[in-house]
């Protein structure tokens, strides 16, 4: 019976949700707006109402197939501009590369570095600001959801050595602060998170000038480590956990991983640096040689765009062999290391982006007109907060990805025709909040995995996480944009 009703209720959703994508063209429009536009507007609901109810993959590629039926949109356009992207491919390949990256002890020796050191040791929240230093490093290079997993049984490897039990507050920050920090470092680098690039993606697309990745660092790690900073303090402040398990501690009595690093992981380190290198220093490198064979060569390495560095690393993986067996396997890699239902998304918020910024079916001209009047006697720094604070709170209810279309493309819409604020700056702070998804289970997987732990539980998840949250507003908005405006 309960099967049935959940079935019904599906049936009716996806019903609704078809009738918003393929009617809504037969509504009337308001004033200054196209029948395309209101038929986008309606794909958008539509696929909206199923990517936050029933599933997020097949909705997308549903949603290219409407968009086909636009009549100002060509289907191959829109399949070149889905699966053709250099966003989609840069992932594609980017997935692959930190596949490699995962299989290796890098990740755990890394993490077992940062807390047995001697800093660790000086004191309880010296290892527990090196805990989460750990995280807040490796994660700028992986994805969030495989970084809590590769730190799932750190932290249950502490709570062992510490004899702590669930109800513990000390646990429950251990655990609560290992979902935020992962959270956090997705959004300080685009490397291997999709939640940036969608945002980046969608801003290229309307104005054909890319936000480089050295840029969006800069802004975004200066806001990840101070977020993390207010986030031990509000630990501090506010849960004030005992720590006198830790006191007594021996750091050295964590496992260590056997041997040496092997000659195949470093080959693979070497790579993925080599990757990281190639997205990165032409933008820092350029603005200060501008002149000679290094600004030459730099600046030819720059115009490949964000795919090729992947794609050269891809490749030496595959072909560089240790053992007589190749650092990569390809297959493998594209099965178990790429998140298609990720992927396939991002294809599709690539081509709606493409969608609603189409001057042809005009829909963010008609937006811009329509709210400019509203809000543009609002400062600059207040449509920032309010932006910034919309992509916080919407990535923390719903998904990232929706969270990145959505508040991108509202935002690019409605300050289309303004020029006294910094878009690209509004850009870099969605993208940024969009991964900031930590404090309910429906945000990201690794929180309902946490709240369900019995080390921490949802009650205490929503107060840190929402407190948190606030901060990190704050902070991208008085901080973080203030640098866009100055190096954008």
């Amino acid at each position: 019976m309960e099967n049935s009703k959940s079935s019904t209720k599906r049936y009716l959703i996806i019903i609704v949700a078809l009738l918003c994508m393929f009617g809504f063209r037969l509504l009337p429009a308001p004033e200054g707006l196209s029948a395309s536009g209101m038929q986008v507007i309606g794909v958008f609901v539509g696929v909206l109402i199923l990517w936050l109810t029933i599933s997020i993959d097949w909705p997308s590629i549903l949603m290219i197939g409407a968009l086909a039926l636009v009549p100002e949109l060509k289907f191959n356009a829109i399949l070149s501009g889905a699966y053709g992207n250099s966003t989609f491919v840069f992932l594609m390949y980017t997935f692959v590369v930190t596949y490699a990256l995962s299989k290796t002890s890098f990740i755990k020796r890394t993490a077992l570095a940062f807390i047995t050191s001697k800093i660790a040791s000086k004191g309880p929240w010296y290892f527990v600001t090196l805990y989460f230093a750990s995280i807040i490093f490796i994660g700028c290079f992986i994805s969030p959801t495989v970084l809590f997993f590769v730190y799932l049984p750190i932290v249950e490897e502490i709570y062992r050595l510490l004899k702590l039990e669930k109800g513990s507050k000390l646990a429950s920050m251990l655990m609560m602060g290992t979902v935020i920090m992962c959270g956090i470092s997705s959004g300080m680098t685009p490397i291997a998170h999709v939640f940036p690039l969608i945002a980046l993606g969608l801003y290229q697309d309307m104005y054909g000038v890319a936000i480089n990745y050295a840029n969006f660092m800069t802004i975004a790690i200066p806001v990840g480590l101070i977020c993390s900073a207010l986030t031990i303090f509000a630990f501090k402040l506010i849960l004030k956990p005992d720590m006198t398990a830790l006191k007594n501690f021996d750091v050295k009595t964590m496992a260590s991983i056997e041997g040496k690093v092997g000659f195949d992981e470093k080959i693979i380190l070497a790579i993925f640096a080599l990757v990281v290198a190639l997205w990165v220093l032409p933008g820092l490198i350029t603005p200060i040689i501008t002149t000679g064979p290094i600004y030459t060569f730099f600046k030819w390495i720059d115009g490949f765009g964000t795919a090729m560095p992947p794609l050269i690393g891809l490749v030496l993986l595959c072909i560089i062999q240790y053992k007589g067996k190749a650092l990569l396997s390809f297959s493998e890699a594209m099965s178990k290391g790429v998140s298609w239902p990720s992927l396939i998304m991002c294809a599709s918020t690539l081509s709606l982006g493409s969608a609603i910024t189409n001057a042809d079916i005009g829909l963010t001209t008609w937006l811009s007109a329509s709210l400019t009047p509203m809000i543009s006697s609002l400062s600059p720094i207040i449509m920032v907060l309010i932006f910034t604070l919309w992509a916080a709170i919407q990535t923390n209810l719903s998904s990232n990805m929706v969270t990145a279309t959505v508040v991108t493309a509202a935002a690019l819409a409605i300050t289309a025709s303004m020029t006294n604020v910094n878009i690209a700056g509004i850009v870099v702070n969605i993208g940024m909040m969009a991964s900031y998804a930590f404090a309910t289970p429906p945000a990201m997987p690794c929180v309902a995995i946490a709240a369900s732990s019995g080390w921490t539980d949802t009650m205490n998840m929503m107060k840190y996480g929402f407190i948190v949250m606030i901060l990190c507003v704050i902070v991208a908005t008085f901080i973080g944009y203030p640098i866009s405006t100055f190096i954008m």
